[in-house]
């Protein structure tokens, strides 16, 4: 666990959405979005433009952003690399892998961890999956929510990434510390329930959720395990939520 970025985080932002630091543009300022206009500045002297150009392309979506966004993710400046990181989200690439990788594991700050792990999820890409894993059980908590959220997107990957994801979120949903970190992994689970057939994996990871809408004591918690048994529809998890419910225990 990186353990000197626990003074990284704002408190109130530790969960918010990566790129939420930085806030507003001003309107003045606020890029038009146009990518022949934003392209040149991703490679300008001024940290500012960087900034800004790598933003505009976390609303555009350009393959000839790649490249300059790639090369930002070691950017000196860690709001030109949260932005860098958010924008190759939007325009994943095959080329961006290993960069965000790479940056995942040697960057100090959280808020650019935390944009990342969300690229990665969103590159829908197998070499992403360790990582991600990595996040999940070793990062600071903020970095654990996304990481939890980002191993849902293995469901587009393939049947191998699921099986592979599915028991650290079922530990993540079961033991980890924060009740945000374990509701996204029970939303995960869901997700990546929904692609497989009716194997021991299957079953596993419906078992979890069943024990954690039982007895977790977070209610927040408790109402996202039963939402993702809804969202599956397994049979003995709505048997089990009809149970519960009735006998008047879940609140």
């Amino acid at each position: 666990m990186h353990d000197d970025d626990l003074t990284t985080l704002n408190p109130d932002l530790e969960f918010a959405d990566p790129l939420d630091a930085l806030g507003p543009v001003e309107e003045n300022a606020a890029p038009q979005y146009d990518p022949e206009a934003m392209l040149p500045l991703l490679t300008a002297t001024d940290p500012q433009q960087r900034m800004l150009a790598a933003r505009a392309f976390c609303e555009v979506e350009d393959g000839r952003a790649v490249a300059p966004l790639t090369a930002l993710l070691s950017d000196l400046c860690p709001l030109v690399r949260v932005s860098a990181a958010y924008a190759l989200g939007r325009n994943p690439s095959e080329s961006a892998v290993e960069p965000l990788i790479a940056q995942l594991a040697t960057d100090w700050n959280g808020y650019v961890r935390k944009g990342l792990v969300w690229a990665l999820g969103n590159s829908q890409n197998a070499r992403a999956l360790d990582p991600l894993l990595e996040a999940l059980r070793t990062d600071i908590s903020a970095v654990r929510l996304w990481a939890a959220s980002a191993l849902a997107q293995m469901s587009q990957v393939g049947y191998e990434s699921v099986i592979a994801a599915i028991p650290p979120l079922i530990e993540g949903l079961r033991r980890d510390p924060v009740p945000a970190v374990r509701s996204n992994c029970a939303w995960a689970l869901g997700q990546l329930c929904r692609e497989l057939p009716s194997n021991v994996v299957y079953h596993t990871a419906i078992d979890a959720l069943i024990e954690s809408f039982a007895e977790e004591d977070d209610l927040g918690v408790r109402e996202d395990a039963r939402t993702a048994l809804l969202k599956v529809g397994d049979t003995r998890g709505l048997q089990t939520i009809e149970e519960i419910e009735q006998d008047g225990f879940f609140f």
